[in-house]
């Protein structure tokens, strides 16, 4: 896509949002999303629980409140643009996705209130200074809490039982390698990061961690992949890797399986925050919350496919299995 026809189109619909969200532009509460991994024809079916759960709070579409889209369909460089221009069409608060969005949003303001819902580790990553007092204008949710990313590791090793080798998958993968290498060293497996920029790495990138001796599939927390989750759950099956995925959305289009926070109630709780700043409070002073749902959900289709039979014990353990 043309860089400039796309930032002056986004400049156009920030000016101007559709329907009857102009007619109240200069009265309702004005709340922007952020993200890399929407798309931008279906996203209020991914926000619907956010939606729903700023209407429960009496913020309705309108009439009070304004939603302004701002979605990079997998186009990481495009974030600090967007987050420019909901600067400039000052918006009151900022719901950005995972690590890249916040950073882009913060980067682009210290003064507009930004609410984060999927971020793993926000002290790590600097975007806050301590989940107890956020400081700064970011508050919100992380999206994992400590050991989750270790249990992939365990997860995956027992429905591949003679595995001996995994490889972490995503555009940043070495952030989640270091955080799972002690597990996988416990359970005598090697891990190997695999970069993938974007959907044209997919189909090379996993033919060649197939060749290396890899047995299965790790996916980090990533947008990219979460984006176009169906054609990589496709080349993963193409290439018989088996995986385990941060998100229920992979499995239900035909990942093997997820352990993972439920992203629809992370996205919900979201609304609090908003609500909370919509209302007065700082959102430095908002402590971060970790997710308190986690689901793990196999996919016996994706199995057959793959020639795999789920042990028994991991299937008892499953809170779904997809048929």
């Amino acid at each position: 896509m043309d860089r400039r026809a796309f930032v002056t189109g986004l400049g156009a619909a920030l000016a101007a949002p559709l329907g009857v969200e102009a007619q109240t532009a200069g009265k309702a509460n004005q709340v922007a999303l952020l993200s890399n991994a929407v798309d931008s024809a279906t996203w209020r079916v991914s926000y619907k629980p956010f939606i729903d759960a700023m209407r429960e709070l009496n913020y309705v579409e309108g009439r009070n409140l304004v939603i302004t889209p701002a979605f990079a369909d997998g186009y990481r460089d495009r974030l600090s643009v967007l987050a420019a221009d909901l600067v400039k069409a000052k918006v009151d608060v900022i719901v950005a996705s995972a690590t890249a969005e916040v950073a882009a949003a913060k980067q682009a303001t210290v003064s507009i209130p930004i609410v984060m819902w999927l971020v793993p580790d926000p002290v790590g990553s600097g975007l806050v200074g301590s989940l107890a007092h956020p400081g700064g204008n970011v508050t919100g949710l992380t999206s994992l809490v400590p050991g989750l990313a270790q249990k992939y590791v365990e997860l995956l090793r027992d429905a591949l039982p003679l595995a001996q080798r995994f490889a972490i998958v995503g555009s940043s993968p070495t952030d989640t390698l270091r955080e799972v290498q002690p597990a996988a060293r416990s359970l005598g497996l090697m891990l190997s990061p695999a970069k993938v920029s974007g959907p044209k790495d997919f189909d090379p990138v996993l033919a060649q961690v197939k060749k290396a001796g890899v047995t299965g599939i790790i996916v980090a927390l990533d947008g990219v992949t979460f984006l176009h989750r169906a054609l990589f759950v496709q080349q993963a099956l193409k290439h018989r890797l088996p995986g385990i995925y941060w998100a229920r959305e992979y499995v239900e289009v035909g990942g093997l399986m997820t352990y993972s926070a439920n992203t629809a109630d992370l996205r919900r709780r979201a609304a609090t925050y908003v609500d909370k700043i919509l209302k007065g409070a700082t959102p430095g002073d908002l402590p971060v919350e970790q997710p308190t749902k986690f689901e793990l959900v196999i996919n016996l289709k994706a199995a057959k496919t793959l020639g795999l039979t789920i042990p028994p014990s991991l299937l008892l353990r499953a809170d779904q299995v997809i048929e």
